[in-house]
């Protein structure tokens, strides 16, 4: 059973063709001969540097905050990372279920939060990390060890085969976007504002927050632990952990990730079933980015969530998973 075979077993049946854009390319092939040699990008290196040197102070800087300043810190790591699981990944990534005018433009404003390259070029190196997983063509290939996975692939230049099958995915849904094509064309102004300004104003203006620790923990702290929970969902869930649905493939459930990534360390299933839009067969269990999708259906701003069939699931992991497949 392909993943686009498998399609035809989900709840909703609505499905439209260019969903096989993230369904992995069996017919590639990586070059013969020596690898391109690596450029570290310098600046990006220096930039990751002061970032996480500042997220370590903010560390320090924790105890000494409001506690509503930390109730601010969890809702800003929430609402940043919903732009990435919610937004550029489940929606505009897989297409996974349909949005709303107003449920995208909050998504957006989530995913300038989350500071990850804007919602067009995180949903193509997205798709061509499903198309292409482990290979060359990979953007952060877990082949090439965690450190590479995890944050390496941002500190140098993309591999050529990275940059010729991103060209030629086929994003015309993406580009016909508004919101996506909107936020791309102000994603600096957007970044600077949602993740950095608004983060660090709110508190330090409505209740009288030191400036100094307003920065440093729900803006600069907040912005490295997302990064760094997205992150693990490309390195530790794509090497450790139990492949329930298909053992012949490197992403593994994960419930560390699970947790600190709000649902997506159900990776196995996820590489699997690219389509549903749970990213897992148990819901909402560990999987906050799923309750908050279900609670958009419930509240008309969400429509079609795709679905596997649980007994489609279980057919699966029996043919092809590693035997450890729990039903609950």
């Amino acid at each position: 059973l392909t993943n686009a075979a498998a399609l035809m077993d989900i709840k909703s049946p609505i499905w439209h063709p260019e969903t096989v854009e993230d369904v992995f390319d069996h017919t590639y092939k990586e070059k013969e001969g020596p690898k391109p040699p690596t450029v570290i990008v310098w600046r990006n290196v220096l930039l990751m540097a002061f970032l996480h040197t500042g997220a370590l102070y903010g560390l320090v800087l924790f105890p000494s905050a409001s506690v509503l300043t930390w109730i601010w810190f969890l809702a800003c790591f929430v609402f940043s990372a919903l732009g990435v699981t919610a937004g550029a990944h489940r929606l505009w990534s897989h297409r996974s279920y349909k949005a709303s005018l107003p449920l995208r433009i909050f998504l957006a404003f989530a995913n300038s939060m989350a500071f990850q390259n804007d919602i067009y070029e995180w949903s193509r190196d997205h798709r061509v990390h499903h198309k292409y997983s482990e290979t060359d063509a990979d953007p952060h290939n877990a082949v090439r060890g965690f450190f590479f996975s995890h944050i390496g692939w941002l500190l140098v230049r993309k591999h050529p085969d990275v940059i010729e099958k991103g060209r030629k995915l086929e994003l015309s849904d993406l580009k016909a976007d508004k919101v996506v094509m909107f936020q791309r064309r102000f994603y600096k102004s957007s970044v600077l504002l949602m993740c950095f300004f608004v983060p660090t104003f709110v508190p330090w203006y409505v209740w009288g927050e030191s400036l100094w620790v307003a920065y440093f923990v729900p803006a600069v702290l907040r912005y490295a632990l997302v990064l760094n929970a997205t992150w693990l969902v490309n390195s530790a869930a794509h090497m450790w952990g139990n492949r329930p649905y298909d053992s012949s493939i490197n992403p593994r459930e994960n419930r560390f990730v699970a947790f600190s990534a709000i649902g997506e360390g159900f990776h196995n299933y996820h590489h699997t079933f690219p389509f549903d839009y749970a990213t897992s067969e148990f819901g909402c269990k560990l999987n906050l980015t799923t309750c908050f999708i279900d609670l958009m259906c419930f509240l008309g701003l969400a429509r079609e969530p795709k679905r596997v069939s649980r007994e489609a699931a279980l057919a699966r992991a029996q043919r092809t998973g590693d035997g450890s497949h729990r039903t609950g």
